[in-house]
Parts: C-alpha cells; sequence; structure tokens
C-alpha cells in the first residue's frame, strides 16, 4: 500500500454517549487531511443519517457475506447490529489522508493484530456513570430500553481501556478535544522523523 509517509491513523472508542463521534466529526471538519472511516452496519439509519456518509446501510446477509468472504479489517455485533471496517476502503482513503476511526474495543483490538497499519489507540471516558446516563437520556436518539442497554455495557467497556495508548476523561468537550489535537500533532511529528531516518 503506497501513502504519504506522514500519514496516521486514530482510534477514538468511548462507551455509548461518551462523545467519541462529536470529537471525530470535529476533528474532521477542522483538519482536512482527516477522513473518517465509514463503517457498515445493519441498523436502520437513524433521522438524518445520510447512507454513505454516516455508515454504509446494508441488511445482515450482505453483511455476512462480506465477513466470510474477509473484506473487513474489523467488524462486531453491537447492540443487535453488525458494524465493519472494509478493508478497500481504508486502504484507499489511506494512500492521501490520515484516517480516524470511530469503533469500539471489539473494532481496535482486531485492528492492531495488523501490524502494518499506523494506529493510535484513545479511550474517551465520561466523568461518572451518572453522567453517562444523563448524555445518554439528553441525546434523544435512544428509546429507554436502549438506554439501560448502553449503560449497562459501560462496565464491560472500560475493562478494556488498558489496550489503547491513551485514555482521556471527557468531562468538558473542547478540553478533551485539545488534548486529541496535541496527541495527534506528536504522532505525526514522530512518523515523520522515523520516515526521515530511515
Amino acid at each position: 500500500m503506497s501513502h504519504d509517509s506522514n500519514n496516521i491513523m486514530v482510534i477514538l472508542s468511548s462507551p455509548s454517549g461518551a462523545g467519541k463521534t462529536t470529537i471525530t466529526k470535529k476533528i474532521q471538519q477542522k483538519y482536512q487531511s482527516f477522513k473518517i472511516s465509514v463503517s457498515h452496519t445493519t441498523r436502520k439509519p437513524r433521522q438524518n443519517e445520510i447512507d454513505g456518509v454516516d455508515y454504509f446501510f446494508v441488511d445482515k446477509s450482505k453483511f455476512k457475506k462480506l465477513v466470510k468472504e474477509e473484506k473487513f479489517y474489523e467488524y462486531a455485533k453491537i447492540f443487535d447490529n453488525y458494524y465493519g471496517t472494509l478493508k478497500k476502503s481504508v486502504d484507499d482513503l489511506f494512500k492521501t489522508n490520515d484516517i480516524i476511526f470511530d469503533i469500539d474495543w471489539q473494532g481496535s483490538q482486531q485492528l492492531s493484530k495488523f501490524k502494518n497499519l499506523k494506529l493510535v489507540k484513545i479511550f474517551l471516558i465520561p466523568p461518572n456513570k451518572e453522567e453517562l446516563r444523563k448524555r445518554l437520556v439528553n441525546r434523544n436518539q435512544n428509546t429507554q430500553e436502549e438506554v439501560e442497554k448502553r449503560f449497562k455495557a459501560f462496565d464491560l467497556d472500560v475493562q478494556h481501556w488498558d489496550d489503547y495508548d491513551y485514555v482521556l476523561i471527557n468531562e468538558n468537550l473542547e478540553s478533551c478535544y485539545h488534548q486529541i489535537e496535541k496527541i495527534i500533532s506528536i504522532h505525526k511529528n514522530d512518523f515523520k522523523k522515523s520516515f526521515h531516518k530511515a
């Protein structure tokens, strides 16, 4: 795979409701070099979500066919739906862009097995579980049952934070975002230096 030696891949993971999607979109809006890896999913689109922009929405049979053909770098079943990152999409995008992944710990573990990927892994957590519940309810995207399911998954999610290079507490969105900017800047410079040494 040929690509700019300075390009990196950033994974942002968090329990549902801890802010990773908001920060992912802020990074893409500010930095033209960053593109969000658009996942395939079997879940139904939410209001205002666009196929091919937010996700590639497919049915379960199509998704399972892609799994069988080993087309994904990673995939996982989350809250009764499947999500996956297509190898071809990532490889094509990485030739000319930095990539940011909005994925969970299962996807992060699978991506980490591909040693050729230049990954920087960041895990976000809310200040506490009560704040998480408040955010899940306030964003008004889920039923009460879904909120409870996502809230209960928190304990499992945080058990995997030691898989990551950085763990940040997202108490204040702007502050957390600026911390991530600094991390990205450090790693972009490190990759550039290591390439020129080689």
